[in-house]
């Protein structure tokens, strides 16, 4: 019988593996197939960007529309499984990404995202489907 602390370090690692592959998948549709970036989002998905909130994927693909080509380059990358007592046993992580983006026409900026994913269930029971429930993005500017 495993012990309960391998059994969460199995946990974190797998949801380390998770948020890995989920962001990968995430920036390079943000930067080469963002017509594909709502598939990400469950359907009253919830962004907040530098302060602006946008609800629902019919608002959250125009909002993806209006942004110019970008290039993000993340450079930070944190996880870890929110507790199911907090999600009312719904498995959810919390992954954190850091970096730089470029947006057409405009200078190299710092960013800070914070992503809530949600598993969805698969009809084969194999690996779950990560669904962005909010998403928080601000620039890290700050004055020298």
């Amino acid at each position: 019988m495993a012990s309960p602390l391998l059994d969460f370090r199995t946990h974190v690692d797998q949801s380390c593996r998770y948020s890995e592959e989920f962001v990968n998948i995430y920036y390079d549709c943000m930067d080469k197939k963002r017509r594909n970036l709502t598939r990400l989002y469950l359907d009253k998905a919830t962004l907040v960007w530098n302060g602006n909130a946008v609800s629902g994927n019919d608002a959250l693909a125009d909002f993806f529309d209006s942004l110019p080509s970008s290039e993000f380059q993340v450079q930070t990358l944190d996880c870890q499984p929110v507790h199911e007592q907090a999600t009312q046993g719904q498995t959810t992580l919390l992954v954190v990404t850091g970096g730089t983006v470029k947006f057409e026409g405009n200078k190299q900026r710092f960013f800070n995202q914070n992503f809530l994913l949600t598993a969805q269930a698969t009809p084969n029971n194999d690996q779950p489907v990560w669904k962005i429930a909010s998403d928080c993005f601000r620039f890290q500017d700050w004055s020298s």
